[in-house]
Parts: structure tokens; C-alpha cells; sequence
């Protein structure tokens, strides 16, 4: 069996790891915007952004050029913003409910947790960019 793998530097197949992890936080995302009807605009940003990084990721991780570089970079510094937008707007969620700040509003309410998620993979995927 040729080994294929063996070739890649950590910092590729971190690429790729972000990348398909941004498949699958995308499709959570969706799935839990879509169940609040979208009734925010700016929960779009999220749902349109992860799939254009895991396609971004993908063409970096297997055809390492300058225009994959860039829009990988570029994605992942506007998902940093949206993830800090994405904190705002989840915990203003949870204070809106009836109860305000109670704990189990912070169970039942928009998870705060999420786009710290999403803001972290970020983050690792400009690591894997630049580190060196």
C-alpha cells in the first residue's frame, strides 16, 4: 500500500481537519438557525460562511496555492468576527428570555457555547496557516 499521507506536514492536515470540521459545525448551525426561522439576518453569516471554509480548507489542504491561502485566511478572520458577533447575539438570547440570566435559560437558550466553537476553529486553522 503507497503511503500517501506520509508526505503531509502537520500544518496540511490541520488544514484539513478544520476544514472538515467546518462541514460539520456548518450543518449544526443550519439545522439550529433554521429551527428559529432565521429571524435574525445575521444568523445567515455563519450558515453561508462554513461551507465556503470547508471548501476553501479543502482546496488549500489538496492543492496547496496562493488563491486558497488567501480565501482560507480571508474566511477565517471574517469567522473570528462573526463568532464574536455570534457570542453577543447568544447571550443577549439567553437575557431575553423570561428570567433573564437564569441558569437554566443558559440550558434552554441559544447556546453561548456554540460560537466560541466556531471562533476556536478559526483559530486553529489561521495556526495551522502560519505556523512555521
Amino acid at each position: 500500500m503507497i503511503d500517501v499521507w506520509g508526505h503531509w506536514s502537520l500544518n496540511r492536515l490541520l488544514i484539513l481537519f478544520v476544514a472538515l470540521a467546518f462541514l460539520l459545525i456548518g450543518l449544526q448551525v443550519t439545522f439550529s438557525h433554521y429551527r428559529q426561522n432565521f429571524h435574525h439576518k445575521a444568523m445567515w453569516f455563519p450558515v453561508i460562511e462554513s461551507p465556503l471554509i470547508f471548501l476553501a480548507g479543502l482546496g488549500l489542504a489538496f492543492s496547496p496555492s496562493g488563491f486558497f491561502r488567501f480565501t482560507f485566511v480571508f474566511l477565517l478572520l471574517a469567522g473570528v468576527l462573526i463568532g464574536i458577533a455570534g457570542v453577543y447575539f447568544h447571550f443577549k438570547g439567553v437575557g431575553v428570555r423570561v428570567g433573564g440570566y437564569a441558569s437554566r435559560n443558559f440550558l434552554v437558550g441559544p447556546p453561548v457555547v456554540l460560537p466560541v466553537v466556531y471562533i476556536a476553529m478559526c483559530v486553529l486553522g489561521l495556526i495551522a496557516v502560519y505556523w512555521r
